[in-house]
């Protein structure tokens, strides 16, 4: 059943209707006591502690000392070998001994589940010294690296790749053992909302084949297992961005709530065409129900698509640069399924686009000029078709797929010169994702909406994150731009001289 997000423990209190999710870590600050008698604010449980904000850097609670990361995890000198020996072991080791085993076979911290799920734990709720030892040397004669490793301990008996249900022991020890989300040690019945959605960030960014199975290929190429390696180093979840942000899942989840009328986690067209004012058009609408992008899974029941599904969907929308995303908007704009957009399937998506912009008022390009525009922009190989490579080529996917099936972006990119949006795609030195921008500016204003009612922060103001630093020099200039101006003509620019050459262009 549909867990709302009024029962999440949670700070500040909602104004009035307002989700109440917990929207970051717990404060480790003592809670100030509410006297007998006061009033407890709306949706904020009664003795729960206040949870602290974003700027402020949780202590770890019943962890040693955070090493920077420049030192290693355990003394050369004093490292166990990798052989896994018995001494220093009890005679029956449980799961809250992960951390002795980690050690000893030289692994990090949070991959206690998994060797305790490898060594058979998880059906006997213990594991014998003996036994432990014995997996883990089988482990080493048959894996040579830590993908392999890692494969083999979650995955099914027999199976050489890892599927969806393979990465929940793994997480569900994530959730109750980082000290970023000890907040929700007291809301299990939200657990699976926050693994179903880290689960979905890995296959959206480790599965490349669309498979629906992890290999080790695929794990060695990704950045999944130094990520893994962080959430020991790393006190603040939120820091993790790529695949276990708790503030990533809130957003997600209250964008997802917001469109579920009925709670029952599954959207239909209808909710799903509400997203962000009715931006998409119904026609792409129609093509993300049809199964182009479900990956095999039974995902659509009577006409609706799960959370999880959601979560792919919400990704692709709002960063449309990542290999992932144009995957994702071209498997829906090819039609036939020929592997290349044809000048037919192009005019079909823009014919709705048109009818959209007359109804506001604003002149359309006409096909031909669009298209000539388009074609110039991504430099196709072959005359008359577009293939995924070209886009994958092209360093402005996202105004290409924008052009033809969301009409609000489109209508920002025209506000900007193409100059400046080359400029941003090729900005040097570590740059906030579109993704990463997005979450953390809807956050803001979350929290924003919630702490215009919250009693308890009078006279507090947070230190700005890392991410909020950036933010801050990054707000696009639209925020500011008068509510009926008339957006400039894309039709002056010309994409031609920006667009990227053939040696510019990095291999796939």
């Amino acid at each position: 059943t549909a867990v709302s997000p009024l029962a999440w423990p949670r700070w500040p209190p909602p104004p009035g209707s307002a989700p109440n999710l917990p929207p970051s870590p717990p404060d480790r600050r003592p809670s100030p006591g509410l006297p007998c008698g006061t009033a407890v604010p709306a949706g904020h449980p009664r003795g729960l502690p206040r949870l602290q904000s974003r700027g402020e850097p949780p202590q770890d609670a019943g962890l040693p000392p955070r090493q920077s990361r420049g030192e290693p995890r355990v003394p050369p000198a004093s490292r166990p070998a990798r052989g896994c020996g018995s001494a220093g072991f009890r005679a029956e080791l449980g799961l809250s001994g992960g951390v002795g085993r980690s050690r000893a076979c030289g692994c990090p911290l949070y991959w206690k589940a998994p060797l305790f799920c490898g060594a058979g734990g998880e059906r006997t709720g213990s594991v014998s010294v003996h036994k432990f030892v014995a997996m883990w040397r089988k482990v080493l004669l048959s894996c040579h690296d830590d993908a392999a490793r890692f494969v083999h301990l979650l995955a099914s008996p027999g199976c050489n790749y890892l599927v969806q249900e393979d990465f929940v022991p793994f997480l569900q020890d994530v959730v109750n053992t980082h000290p970023g989300l000890s907040f929700l040690k007291e809301a299990s019945e939200f657990h699976s909302r926050y693994i179903t959605t880290v689960i979905q960030r890995i296959f959206y960014t480790v599965n490349r084949s669309w498979s629906g199975r992890i290999t080790c290929a695929e794990l060695r190429r990704s950045t999944f297992l130094q990520n893994v390696a962080l959430l020991e180093e790393e006190p603040d979840i939120n820091q993790l961005t790529e695949f276990f942000s708790y503030e990533h899942f809130y957003v997600i989840y209250c964008k997802f709530w917001e469109l579920d009328a009925d709670h029952d986690l599954l959207i239909s067209a209808r909710d799903l065409a509400r997203h962000n004012d009715h931006a998409i058009s119904s026609k792409m609408i129609d093509r993300i129900f049809s199964g182009a992008v479900t990956r095999g899974r039974k995902v659509q029941k009577e006409g609706k698509i799960s959370y999880a599904d959601f979560v792919w969907f919400l990704i692709s929308e709002e960063d449309k640069k990542t290999p992932t995303s144009i995957e994702y908007w071209f498997r829906c704009m090819d039609l036939d399924g020929d592997g290349a957009l044809s000048m037919f399937e192009l005019e079909y998506f823009y014919e709705e686009q048109c009818r959209r912009l007359d109804s506001m008022a604003i002149e359309a390009l006409p096909f031909q000029d669009c298209l000539c525009q388009m074609l110039d922009l991504v430099k196709p190989r072959s005359e008359g078709r577009i293939t995924l490579r070209d886009l994958k080529c092209c360093r402005l996917a996202d105004v290409f797929f924008d052009t033809f099936f969301n009409v609000e972006k489109y209508l920002d990119h025209e506000q900007k010169e193409q100059v400046s949006l080359l400029r941003e795609s090729d900005s040097d030195g570590p740059e906030l994702s579109d993704w990463e921008r997005y979450a953390a500016e809807e956050y803001d204003i979350l929290v924003a909406e919630e702490a215009a009612g919250d009693p308890w922060d009078e006279g507090y103001e947070a230190e700005l994150s890392p991410a909020e630093q950036k933010l801050s020099a990054l707000r696009t200039p639209l925020a500011h731009r008068p509510f009926f101006e008339a957006p400039s003509a894309l039709g002056a620019v010309d994409l031609y001289e920006y667009a990227c050459g053939d040696d510019d262009r990095q291999p796939l």
